[in-house]
């Protein structure tokens, strides 16, 4: 697809993921946050877009439960596997409830092999209401690769605190230069090899062998990076200033807008950080349960092109709305009648 190409499907994605299949188009990465199998219709007025009330008129219908809703969320997944580029991820956003239902039927149809994490969401401040049980502060993202051996990776690195340098890097060396050391060896015996040998008279602990062999382990000592306590343990050094930041883990905290444009509107910086991770720039995403627009919007701004999909009239209101303020060029391909024509392209800055 090239540069600028966005895609909003308004109707069925089931049509709208056949469409792109029947020609050929594949996406390289895939967030989604479908509806939970709640029970519940959300709406959306004026004045509030997060409750399920009343009041206002339907945003998406969440009533279908059980069995049912599984058989369709699977067949929407596998649709959906069959436009992913080969080194194409996915992230689907679910309830707690729903988790353990969700992550068999994407075992089934990616792959045990291809389940990367189970992401834990912190969503929210802490409840303080009466209930039997615990506050539900937290949601699940479920990731998974298409290929066991091809994916795009670009972890975002979190720079480390003043506190966190201080406590990660407790040691100072002559220089002022703030350190932590690391062991030297790692579990497994290495019989034959050369890291299963001595250095410097220092045989590897039992049941362990060196990470280096015997001529780096010179060159390392030989370059000042190697750190001997009063003992003679040798580890190597790591210097604090020489670090870029902190990999990602698989807990994040990014609370909901409190003040959404739409039902379940999810943390903006969220979904950059998911799409700078798992795409790149000219790469295509595919959110076809787009809702507010928001993973939409996020792409554009990161210079990715975006397929959005979704059947609800309030959500397409909201998306032209927002794309329009972010003077954003789209093409409208209408798989649902609404205003007679099939299929519009959209200049916002006309």
């Amino acid at each position: 697809m090239e540069t600028g190409a966005h895609l909003l499907y308004f109707g069925d994605n089931a049509e709208g993921l056949r469409q792109l299949e029947q020609e050929q188009r594949l996406v390289d990465l895939v967030y989604i946050d479908p509806p939970y199998g709640t029970g519940d219709e959300f709406r959306i007025d004026e004045n509030r877009a997060n409750s399920i009330s009343a009041s206002g008129v339907p945003a998406y219908s969440d009533r279908t439960k059980g069995e049912e809703y599984l058989t369709a969320l699977e067949e929407r997944l596998f649709d959906i596997r069959m436009v992913m580029a080969d080194h194409a991820s996915i992230y689907v956003h679910i309830d707690v409830k729903m988790e353990h239902r969700v992550r068999v039927l994407m075992d089934s149809i990616f792959g045990t092999q291809n389940f990367r994490n189970s992401i834990c969401r912190v969503k929210c401040n802490p409840k303080n209401f009466d209930r039997y049980g615990y506050g539900n502060i937290r949601d699940t993202i479920l990731f998974y690769s298409k290929s066991p051996n091809r994916i795009t990776w670009n972890p975002q690195l979190t720079p480390l605190s003043n506190e966190q340098l201080v406590r990660l890097y407790a040691k100072v060396d002559k220089e002022g230069r703030r350190f932590t050391t690391t062991p030297l060896h790692a579990p497994g015996n290495t019989e034959n090899g050369p890291t299963g040998q001595e250095w410097r008279g220092l045989p590897p602990p039992p049941g362990r062998h060196w990470r280096y062999t015997p001529d780096k382990l010179d060159e390392l000592e030989a370059a000042g990076r190697i750190h001997w306590s009063r003992t003679g343990n040798p580890r190597k050094i790591r210097y604090a200033d020489e670090i870029e930041g902190a990999l990602p883990q698989d807990v994040w905290e990014y609370k909901d807008p409190q003040n959404p444009v739409y039902p379940t509107e999810k943390n903006a910086d969220m979904l950059a950080q998911i799409i700078k991770t798992s795409s790149n720039p000219g790469d295509t995403v595919l959110d076809c349960y787009a809702g507010s627009g928001g993973t939409l919007l996020q792409a554009a701004s990161l210079g990715r092109n975006f397929i959005g999909m979704d059947n609800s009239p309030a959500s397409l209101a909201v998306m032209t709305r927002r794309f329009k303020e972010a003077s954003l060029d789209y093409k409208l391909v209408q798989l649902r009648e609404l205003t007679g024509t099939e299929t519009t392209t959209v200049t916002a800055t006309a």
